[in-house]
């Protein structure tokens, strides 16, 4: 199961988009890069809304090859756009059932009650639409798609139209719909952060071709790729919910024979859950300091480092278990502790956020 894409198309004015790369047929893959770069031509070439030359295979279904193209309304796809376009005529509930009578009772793989739940919007059915907030909008309109019983769910920058607090209010149920619906979701973005939030892989566009692809952290963390040298540059690191501490009121997660201490969180224990840590809250030192206030500190072997300019240098670490993490240090302090390829450190990290 798998989604297959190679797209070629020639724009008037001398943009070109010649793309490929695939990805499993579940879970978030993001299309990220900077503004003008081919990613919402991506998705609209994916939803036929755009015809390029090329391949597109969705689980084993094909969309699109030298011989056949299906048009828009033949592609099983829920598509959520930058700006929620609802009907401004009906209330909430009216606009689900608008897309969701279309579909035929025995092709519908998700219910009314089911995307309610999924999307906590049961105290918003009878509101008219015209009293939503932005992010209420968005989350009737991920509804709205999500009720057509796609095979695929396309999201172009669904946040982008929202300030922080609102994005931050509606990320939490975005992250439900990766981890309880069997969906694969293309999500485009230009937020390194919502990117490392949501996806497990990402497709790095540049100038209409493909820079980089494969999972998430190890695109976000490579140096040779630009993510890195952001001045949010961070790390995913993958672990469990393994303890409570009700005296400090913290939360122990471990990553692979590590811990790391995070502030309590509302979780089971042997929940699986993702940290980010930037790589400004990563300190070196040859030795574990019993005598520091940092309590997260980790063994890690350095595997390649990188110049920033004449002050700062980034190192990549590789942990115990393999994943992967980013320290901004001193050039000074490099030079210092003797950085290099190989070499085993100590990270002590000074920030870790759970990020689901």
């Amino acid at each position: 199961m798998s989604i297959e894409v190679t797209f070629r198309l020639t724009r008037p004015g001398g943009f070109c988009l010649d793309v490929a790369f695939d990805s499993p047929g579940r879970g978030v893959t993001a299309l990220f890069g900077p503004s003008g770069c081919g990613k919402t031509t991506v998705l609209r070439c994916v939803a036929g809304l755009q015809r390029a030359s090329g391949l597109c295979r969705i689980n084993d279904q094909t969309w699109q090859d030298d011989t056949r193209w299906l048009p828009s309304h033949h592609r099983p796809i829920g598509y959520v756009f930058q700006e929620a376009s609802l009907f401004p005529h009906l209330n909430v509930l009216r606009n689900l059932r608008y897309g969701y009578r279309r579909i035929a009772a025995a092709a519908r793989r998700i219910t009314l009650d089911d995307v309610v739940d999924l999307l906590g919007i049961g105290s918003l059915l009878n509101r008219p639409v015209q009293r939503l907030s932005g992010g209420e909008r968005q989350r009737i309109a991920i509804a709205r798609a999500l009720l057509t019983s796609p095979r695929l769910l396309l999201m172009d920058e669904p946040l982008s139209a929202l300030d922080r607090q609102a994005k931050d209010a509606i990320l939490p149920y975005l992250e439900r719909l990766h981890n309880e619906l069997d969906m694969p979701v293309l999500y485009v973005s230009h937020d390194p952060d919502e990117v490392a939030r949501l996806a497990d892989r990402m497709v790095l566009l540049e100038a209409g071709r493909v820079r980089a692809s494969g999972p998430t952290d190890g695109v976000m963390t490579s140096l040779k790729l630009p993510l890195s040298g952001f001045d949010n540059a961070s790390a995913i690191i993958d672990g469990t919910v393994s303890a409570h501490d009700d005296t400090y009121d913290l939360t122990t997660i471990n990553c692979g024979g590590h811990r790391f201490l995070v502030p309590r969180a509302d979780l089971p224990a042997g929940r699986r859950v993702r940290v980010q840590i930037h790589a400004r809250d990563v300190s070196l030192a040859m030795n574990v300091h019993q005598d520091s206030s940092i309590s997260n500190i980790v063994p890690a072997v350095v595997i390649d480092t990188r110049d920033e300019n004449r002050a700062q240098m980034l190192v990549q670490l590789r942990l115990q278990d393999g994943q992967k993490l980013l320290a901004r240090i001193t050039r000074r302090s490099g030079v210092a502790l003797g950085v290099r390829e190989g070499v085993l450190l100590y990270a002590q990290v000074k920030g870790v956020a759970l990020i689901n």
